[in-house]
């Protein structure tokens, strides 16, 4: 099942790559989890999802508790008179000013189906900015949200830092991490999905402690791109090596494959 969000390196597409990596285990751990591909594509037992996205985790936990009523309520801005400019913008202006997180939660939906390209941007002020689409006739995704609420139910949402997540791991669980990416030029550094940067640093904490679970009989699954850097930092990692195409970009001819890495932890003397 497709997410009901577009979303920066969605897995979509790849997803079957991914399941083909991850081992059986009860409770998958996502502490990137993004629009919810590998969530909504797998059948663990348990699931903890996070992100450093605030806007993103209270649409899902306002999602999970509301359900069918949330939806009929996302559904009402997907309407003729709010596909232009000037009400794009004003849904806009209200998305970044409202503390009703309920409203909050179903603009976020009316932006990121109204908006341009499929992208999620703030700014380094939080505020989003994503300019409007121009689409004919905005999709509005009932079906992807029905189902995302019947998965959700064997899920718990939360946000925060990968670190604070991955601390709360036991033996059983399974980790799939989906981190902002490498660049692969120094020019090519579109990370900012939510407000804040993940650094290099950030990037070798994360290694660090994914090999650290795995030593522990806790198997870690991590995706980015395939560059020197990765290569290097994953050199402890079961490596496989894909072909994604992307379509982010607003030029089509440059819409092409890039290489990307999934980097298994699966550690000495593991039961998976």
């Amino acid at each position: 099942m497709r997410p009901f969000l577009k979303w920066p390196g969605n897995k979509y597409r790849i997803v079957n790559y991914i399941k083909a990596k991850l081992p059986n285990g009860n409770r998958l751990i996502e502490p990137f989890v993004g629009s919810g591909s590998v969530f909504l594509n797998t059948n663990y037992n348990e699931y903890l999802l996070a992100d450093n996205n605030e806007d993103l985790i209270n649409l899902y936990i306002t999602l999970q508790k509301e359900g069918e009523n949330f939806i009929s309520f996302c559904r009402s801005f997907f309407i003729p008179d709010n596909n232009t400019k000037e009400k794009y913008y004003y849904y806009r202006r209200l998305f970044n000013i409202t503390k009703d997180p309920r409203l909050k939660s179903a603009l976020l939906i009316y932006l990121n189906r109204h908006g341009y390209n499929g992208l999620v941007r703030y700014n380094k002020n939080g505020v989003y900015n994503v300019p409007f689409g121009k689409y004919k006739r905005p999709y509005f995704p009932e079906a992807e949200m029905h189902y995302f609420w019947y998965k959700s139910q064997k899920a718990i949402f939360i946000r925060g830092d990968f670190k604070d997540i991955m601390a709360k791991t036991c033996r059983g669980d399974v980790i799939y991490c989906d981190p902002p990416y490498v660049p692969l030029s120094n020019t090519s550094n579109f990370t900012n999905y939510s407000t804040g940067g993940f650094t290099l640093k950030h990037q070798h904490e994360l290694t660090k402690l994914a090999l650290k679970l795995s030593n522990q009989d806790i198997p870690v699954l991590i995706s980015n791109h395939d560059t020197k850097l990765t290569r290097l930092i994953y050199k402890n990692a079961d490596i496989t090596r894909i072909k994604v195409q992307r379509y982010i970009s607003c030029n089509g001819a440059k819409r092409t494959k890039v290489n990307e890495i999934l980097a298994f932890f699966k550690g000495k003397g593991s039961g998976f």
